[in-house]
């Protein structure tokens, strides 16, 4: 024990404390205190940030062989929105095949049952989204048609129908922009219908 000036002790509490080194012994305390609640917050908000910038619905261009995109003069860069790919075998969303081509010539229907109601469930998942992030983002109905560019217009027009039905009514085609690059070298744009 150290002398100790008088009238200058300090209370039991504190001569035992960390603070004056003598509290703790060299030893630390196996059992450290986790507060879970603001833990729990920030994980919370961290979600739901992450599901407000999400965009289930957003992907860009997926340029696959099967598809040769038309060319066209006029364009505007690709924005994120649902893309519906036609080939001259298929036609798929988000990689789901939705139908034939080869059946979709034969029939007279002008709506395709099966796009419409992936691009529905596409919507309302867009919808559930942003609703429980809280964010003010409307949907605007905004569609990417990669078509390759020798399917039959009657192909398109379907393809079209059944998106507008669906609720995506600002339509855009992907295209490779002509003129405008190097020598070689095309991107991919898009124009609106």
């Amino acid at each position: 024990m150290g002398i100790k000036i008088p009238g200058k002790r300090y209370g039991k509490r504190l001569e035992h404390s960390k603070v004056f080194g003598h509290g703790g012994h060299g030893k630390k305390n196996g059992n450290a205190d986790l507060l879970i609640t603001p833990l729990v917050d920030m994980f919370v908000i961290i979600v739901l940030f992450l599901i407000a910038n999400f965009s289930a619905t957003g992907e860009v261009l997926m340029m696959t062989k099967d598809i040769v995109l038309p060319e066209a003069v006029n364009v505007k860069e690709v924005e994120m929105h649902p893309v519906v790919m036609v080939s001259n075998d298929q036609v798929s969303v988000s990689g789901t095949i939705v139908g034939r081509v080869e059946d979709l010539t034969k029939d007279e229907y002008l709506n395709i049952p099966a796009l419409e109601e992936k691009l529905r469930d596409m919507k309302k998942q867009f919808e559930d989204l942003h609703s429980m992030a809280g964010g003010g983002e409307t949907f605007k109905g905004d569609v990417n048609i990669q078509a390759n560019k020798d399917v039959q217009f009657k192909v398109i027009k379907r393809v079209m129908f059944s998106c507008a039905t669906a609720g995506y009514n600002n339509i855009n085609f992907a295209v490779i922009q002509a003129g405008g690059a190097a020598a070689g070298e095309k991107t991919a744009a898009a124009t609106t219908h």
